[in-house]
């Protein structure tokens, strides 16, 4: 994963995807669950879960296990959601020794570059989640979704900075299981002064086939649907 955004511009996260952005997603992947239990009877683990926009949509339901691989995402995760916990780790390796009734993963899982990698990261997910329970995935593409393209966005804050993005998805070899995202940030200050910066991400990209041979191997019963955005939801019980 390249961390440069994810560390150094940790700051501007807000900026950049704020939890205004994540109403839609979390009332489509709250009402894929239901029924779901009374409101703080269960608890979710979140593997990658960055600045916890998503997040701050889910802890009126769930008692939140925050994790993140970037301490400086997990700064702005604790900013955002301070009722919940907060751990450093790596989804491919991370170990809790403990049971979760959810465990979700949501766009991180993206930096799963290599089939090894993204079986890693679902048997994390497989080894947190109570048997029983629920285990949710939810990736930007998988190999039959994936277009390219470019998106663009950004925020102000009340205190004059402001923040603006280009993103261009592309695949310059549809043959191995890695596309590109390369963004183009202008970020001007309180002060007034902008500056252009460039951020390349290298991104996994598996066929669905993959996703659910992988769920299979490590011992969870998949199911994959669409969501409202054309994007793979993944669902899998233990």
């Amino acid at each position: 994963m390249n961390a440069r955004f994810y560390q150094e511009m940790a700051e501007w996260w807000p900026l950049f995807s704020p939890p205004e952005h994540y109403v839609e997603e979390a009332d489509d992947l709250l009402r894929r669950l239901a029924p779901l239990p009374p409101p703080g009877t269960a608890t979710m683990l979140e593997l990658g879960s960055g600045g916890g926009s998503l997040a701050s949509h889910l802890k009126r339901q769930f008692k939140l296990t925050l994790t993140d691989l970037s301490e400086g995402m997990l700064a702005q995760n604790r900013a955002v959601n301070p009722e919940a916990e907060h751990i450093a780790g790596d989804m491919r390796t991370l170990r809790l020794h403990r049971e979760f009734d959810y465990v979700l993963v949501h766009d991180a899982v993206c930096y799963m570059t290599t089939l090894a990698d993204l079986q890693a990261a679902i048997e994390t997910a497989a080894v947190h989640c109570t048997r029983g329970g629920t285990v949710i995935v939810l990736p930007d593409y998988v190999k039959e979704t994936f277009t390219p393209g470019t998106d663009d966005g950004g925020e102000d804050a009340p205190d004059g900075r402001g923040f603006r993005y280009l993103e261009w998805k592309w695949d310059p070899d549809p043959g191995d299981t890695t596309y590109i995202v390369d963004d183009a940030f202008l970020l001007r200050e309180a002060n007034g002064d902008v500056r252009a910066v460039h951020d390349r991400h290298i991104e996994g990209l598996f066929p669905r086939a993959t996703w659910l041979k992988a769920f299979e191997a490590a011992g969870l019963s998949a199911k994959t649907d669409l969501d409202a955005w054309g994007r793979d939801v993944f669902f899998a019980r233990k």
